[in-house]
């Protein structure tokens, strides 16, 4: 598996090579700045002054990528000592090339021609300087790079460009605009083609679309970019969302609490979050005192003010606390889009204060909350180990780093959960369990997340009595089930291509009547009542359309059950419900009379199941 990886990997830097030799063969004036792997494939920022690259260029561009290819150019390793190596990219009038170079002279680093936006960003931080770096040279093309690459262009598999979009040199606003070259690449057409039909598949599921068509939510220029409001329809999903976490964890005597949207400067100056990201916090001014206050960036510096509120013994110990709540982070406007990214989030989050001899049990409890919910939407879950490197981004005795990474690790073994470990992605106060969850398309996203916190507990001076009698310090352990309320419904709005499940669906049931008459429309009326009292989300329908719309338009608002009601069904008090397909267990419907038929509908929204028992 890892051979299998590391071959795509090279045939994917290859491709970005050959993509800049075509960008050089057709535009000579080219100016180059990084070409790094990314999913699926390539990318190559590239500066062509005046010119500006489209879509309408890339079939020019393809063609000339294949000749490379079919000229099976060797890739060729060679190694020039630094200051030679900033000769060349002065003759070739290349300097971005040339600046990456200067600043590894100066500083002690490896560079490549992959590297991340951060590894650019923190390029020349080293501590001697770097005496020779690496060229591959194919063709007439030669370039600053690490490698690896294949043999020679002719072993690249199959590639298409995407799209061409902006991005600043080294990733700073400040630096010069660079145009954005995106390409796929894979070893055989066939899995090019399965990708490409993804993606089709995926403009059709994207949430921002069906998030208009279902009427979920919107976004308003008056209100703010990152602001998104959320509909009637929409708000459902939020709620019965968030009611499946919250219950989840109540099971195992999680307490709701609450705290303030705006909190005082000092609070997270404290925590040591301001230090972190005191530039993504939103400011407020009070026009009555000189407090300088903030939007609640986050829960957890406030629930640590309800555990030092009073005295604490270990037999209160652990103490659980629970609380949705919309939290505000200044994000860069560029980088907002849709539900992914916004600037006021839900959290459903929660806080545990406890002995380190509880910490297993707790993470337990949270482990199986995690797979029950996830489970039930129908969404695969892995683990990734989040770590912390040998940086000093963290905060803390390394030692507690040690002993809370082993703990986290044997709880997630002990349980036997699919993982992955990964340094560097640890919070700054503590390691975590962050799980990731594949959707209906194979794509995998970062959701829920646990995290063990020995950090805030000791900067908030946080104690409990022991059985001794001695003051000892809690673990903090932090989760969040949904992780985001707004990013999981980005999520789970494609994951079900907007068809959900009864028991989250915003409109369970919709009565279609046949006709305007009174006693028909007062038919529909009573029986949506008696839906309702059983908890049902239920429209009547008794527009003056025909019956063969009226059933087109509650197809396409994705309703789980749809009923028409005419003479028929008044006097013989039985329908035939239309299911939607996915919920289907068997192609015919026999018919139920109407309280056989709500009573089930209400049993399967209770019962959070995916698929209808009728």
């Amino acid at each position: 598996m890892a051979d299998q990886h590391d071959h795509l990997h090279a045939m994917r830097h290859s491709s970005a090579h050959i993509l800049a030799t075509a960008i050089q063969h057709l535009w000579p004036e080219a100016k180059f700045g990084v070409g790094p792997v990314v999913e699926h494939g390539f990318y190559y920022d590239i500066d062509l002054g005046e010119t500006k690259l489209s879509e309408d260029d890339f079939a020019r561009l393809e063609a000339e990528m294949k000749s490379i290819i079919d000229a099976d150019q060797p890739f060729e390793r060679l190694e020039e000592p630094i200051d030679e190596a900033i000769t060349w990219a002065q003759d070739a009038h290349q300097p971005y090339k040339e600046e990456l170079l200067n600043d590894l002279k100066r500083a002690g680093t490896t560079v490549a021609n992959d590297l991340s936006a951060d590894e650019l960003g923190s390029i020349a931080t080293g501590d001697a300087a770097v005496e020779s770096v690496s060229f591959y040279r194919n063709g007439d093309f030669t370039d600053l790079c690490r490698g690896p690459h294949l043999e020679s262009t002719g072993k690249v598999g199959a590639f298409k460009l995407m799209r061409v979009s902006g991005a600043y040199w080294r990733g700073s606003e400040k630096n010069a605009q660079m145009q954005r070259v995106y390409g796929v690449a894979f070893t055989t057409p066939k899995e090019l083609r399965q990708h490409l039909d993804m993606l089709e598949e995926a403009k059709k599921r994207d949430h921002r679309k069906l998030g208009q068509e279902l009427d979920l939510f919107v976004f308003s220029d008056m209100v703010g970019s990152g602001l998104p409001i959320f509909t009637p329809r929409g708000t459902v999903l939020r709620d019965e969302l968030a009611r499946f976490s919250n219950e989840l964890r109540e099971r195992y005597d999680f307490q709701k609490v609450w705290s303030p949207h705006i909190t005082k400067k000092e609070l997270y100056e404290a925590s040591g979050h301001w230090a972190k990201f005191g530039d993504e916090l939103f400011l407020v001014k009070s026009q009555e005192t000189s407090d300088e206050l903030v939007m609640k960036p986050m829960n957890c510096p406030h629930h640590t003010r309800i555990y030092a509120a009073q005295a604490r013994s270990y037999r209160d110990l652990p103490l659980r606390y629970l609380e949705t709540a919309t939290i505000y982070r200044d994000e860069k406007t560029g980088e907002l889009g849709g539900l992914n990214r916004v600037r006021a989030v839900t959290q459903d989050d929660s806080h545990v204060f406890c002995r380190q001899d509880q910490i297993e049990t707790e993470i337990n409890s949270l482990l199986a909350c995690a797979n029950e919910l996830y489970g039930t939407v129908g969404m695969k879950l892995r683990v990734r180990l989040s770590y912390r490197d040998d940086t000093d981004a963290y905060l803390g005795d390394p030692a507690l780093w040690v002993s809370a990474q082993e703990q986290l690790k044997s709880a997630v073994v002990a349980n036997g959960l699919d993982y992955f470990e990964e340094t560097g992605e640890a919070a700054f106060y503590g390691p975590k369990i962050d799980f990731m969850a594949s959707d209906a398309l194979g794509r995998e996203h970062q959701v829920a997340t646990v995290q063990l916190d020995f950090v805030q507990p000791e900067r908030f001076e946080l104690q409990y009595t022991a059985e001794d009698g001695s003051l000892q310090q809690p673990v903090m352990v932090h989760c969040a089930l949904l992780g985001s309320v707004e990013r999981f419904l980005s999520v789970y709005i494609e994951h079900t291509a907007g068809k959900f499940p009864v028991w989250v669906a915003p409109e369970q049931v919709r009565f279609i009547t046949v006709n305007q008459e009174d006693n028909t429309v007062e038919f529909a009326e009573k029986l949506r009542q008696q839906a309702k009292v059983l908890g049902l989300r239920v429209l009547v329908d008794n527009s003056n359309e025909s019956v063969g719309k009226k059933i087109r338009a509650a197809e396409v608002a994705k309703v789980p059950y749809t009923v028409v009601l005419g003479e028929k069904e008044m006097s013989g008090g039985e329908v035939i419900p239309r299911i939607r397909k996915d919920l289907e267990v068997q192609p015919e419907t026999a018919s139920r009379t109407i309280d056989e038929f709500l009573q089930t509908v209400a049993h399967e929204a209770k019962s959070r199941v995916s698929k209808t028992s009728l």
